[in-house]
């Protein structure tokens, strides 16, 4: 999978510290299928046999599929974050051209033949009970993304900044969904220049 898509082994889970090496490799094979399959549509016993490992090896480092499921989606968490602030650190001080930059890489990340989305949004529409860990680490990912997007919304001076905040999150939801829905040439691919027109038609007197 491509690095802009890839969950990868330089970025960890907070707990992937202290886990031993069975547990790691567990990791690393988890991600990668329930990424590009889905985490209900792999069991516990493919993940252990590609990783090589046995199934108490597994049950050692994560008590269950469910905290696997989470622990993959911490370390997508953070490797999201990254992308977003490396957007951000590129445009100081222009929230305008941060969320252009940040957007012009989900546009191309679309455009892939092995893309497949978010994860958090997967995994949102995988698990709908709201307690369930991969659903709890996906909800926070979205409520923090909304509460970013609103904040550089009212930075730029948009008079309803919320409003305009919230456009640009159904657009990114949008982009993820219709690039796994349409692929190369889809609409996802101009997400970065849609964004820009609702920021004008937002900022406009």
């Amino acid at each position: 999978m491509p690095s802009d898509n890839k969950i990868e082994p330089s970025i960890k889970d907070p707990h992937a510290s202290v886990l031993p090496r069975a547990g790691e490799k567990i990791l690393d094979v988890a991600r990668d299928l329930f990424y590009r399959q889905g985490i209900r549509a792999i069991g516990v016993d493919e993940i252990v046999k590609r990783a090589g490992v046995t199934k108490p090896s597994l049950y050692r480092s994560f008590p269950s599929k469910d905290e696997l499921a989470a622990s993959y989606l911490r370390q997508y968490d953070l490797e999201f974050w990254e992308r977003f602030d490396e957007a951000v650190a590129a445009h100081p001080g222009d929230p305008r051209a941060q969320i252009n930059a940040f957007l012009t890489r989900v546009g191309k990340r679309t455009q892939r033949p092995d893309y497949r989305g978010c994860g958090m949004t997967n995994a949102a529409i995988e698990y709908p009970e709201h307690g369930h860990p991969a659903r709890v680490v996906s909800e926070a990912n979205k409520q923090e993304l909304r509460r970013r997007l609103r904040a550089m919304a009212r930075a730029m001076g948009a008079a309803d900044a919320d409003t305009l905040g919230d456009g640009l999150l159904l657009l990114i939801e949008g982009a993820y969904i219709s690039g796994q829905l349409f692929g190369l040439g889809g609409p996802a691919q101009s997400v970065a220049r849609n964004a820009d027109l609702l920021i004008e038609a937002s900022l406009k007197k």
